[in-house]
């Protein structure tokens, strides 16, 4: 008897969890649906449309019906209604055609103003910007070499730019800190316009101190879609929110696979730095002599407190890889 009731605890417990998860399936209900396109469909991916297997389904049956149109027949079949969950949206009133951000859960309604061309959008930008990049990275998430961070998850270039992965082939481009920190505070920073081409290790960030300027290398090739608006507005760059709000530019990466091969994460990051703090210890035991007792761990503004280390050496040293 006492098996038993144990056995029907255990039930209704599970029984409990399969509800809930079902309730949570439901509060995510897929864009597809939302838009009446489908009947039910939950969205099991968090709503990164661009790596959902269901989505690529959708899309390739939708352009199959296109093109079927496109030579003055109709669609036939089950399949042959589907249209895009865009076009679907469409033929509301546009007042209330609703934005992507309110259908992927993340703002309270708001009309879409730009007939869901999202790539062209201001709205879209400011959100990405202000919402999906600016969390705060706690320490558990940074690993320290000799009083240098860099945050676990993101890929390094050998030339100190990092680059961290978003949707598709969407990456987020930025300076490290230990470049920050030995170059910085910087006057300027300068990226490629958007629309440009960079190039995997070819020069495409400019870092501008006191008339001097070092080129920093693209850590991947692709397009630039945007640039952060910040490196307009401040006069002055340093190593905080280095990984964070002081990302520089945003690049469509093709190539990412093949690209992420070629740059550093995690332990592999953590020995790389070990090596360059030690070169950098070196080169500044030979110019100004054995290191104040500070701990063993150097400052910030490390060209500007001994500037005879020389701008041109260090940004071959340690910038051109």
């Amino acid at each position: 008897m006492e098996n038993f009731h144990r056995q029907r605890k255990q039930g209704e417990k599970m029984q409990s969890v399969q509800v809930q998860d079902r309730r949570e399936k439901q509060d995510m209900p897929c864009i597809w649906a939302q838009a009446g396109v489908v009947r039910r469909k939950s969205c099991e991916n968090e709503y990164r449309c661009k790596g959902c297997r269901f989505e690529k389904i959708m899309r390739l049956a939708v352009e199959k019906n296109d093109q079927i149109r496109k030579a003055g027949q109709k669609p036939t079949g089950k399949r042959g209604r589907l249209v895009s969950w865009e076009e679907r949206l469409r033929r509301l009133p546009p007042s209330q055609r609703p934005c992507i951000h309110y259908l992927k859960r993340r703002i309270t309604f708001k009309a879409c103003t730009n007939d869901y061309s999202c790539a062209n959008c201001e709205f879209d930008q400011y959100f990405d910007d202000d919402y999906s990049v600016h969390a705060v990275i706690s320490p558990s998430d940074l690993l320290e070499v000799k009083g240098f961070r860099a945050p676990h998850g993101y890929y390094f270039h050998s030339g100190h730019t990092w680059a961290r992965i978003e949707e598709g082939a969407t990456v987020r481009v930025g300076l490290d800190e230990f470049a920050l920190r030995l170059f910085g505070p910087l006057d300027q920073i300068q990226a490629p316009l958007m629309g440009k081409e960079v190039k995997q290790g070819k020069p495409s960030i400019s870092l501008i101190r006191g008339g001097k300027r070092a080129s920093a290398l693209s850590p991947v090739s692709g397009v630039v879609t945007s640039v952060n608006g910040k490196l307009r507005e401040k006069s002055s760059f340093d190593e905080h929110g280095a990984y964070s709000e002081g990302w520089i530019m945003r690049v469509h990466a093709p190539q990412l696979r093949d690209e992420l091969k070629k740059l550093m994460i995690n332990e592999e990051t953590e020995t790389f730095l070990n090596r360059e703090v030690e070169r950098l210890f070196q080169l500044i035991d030979h110019v100004g002599g054995p290191l104040a007792a500070d701990g063993g761990h150097l400052g910030t503004d490390i060209y500007g407190n001994m500037p005879e280390l020389g701008w041109e050496k260090i940004s071959r040293l340690f910038l051109r890889r």
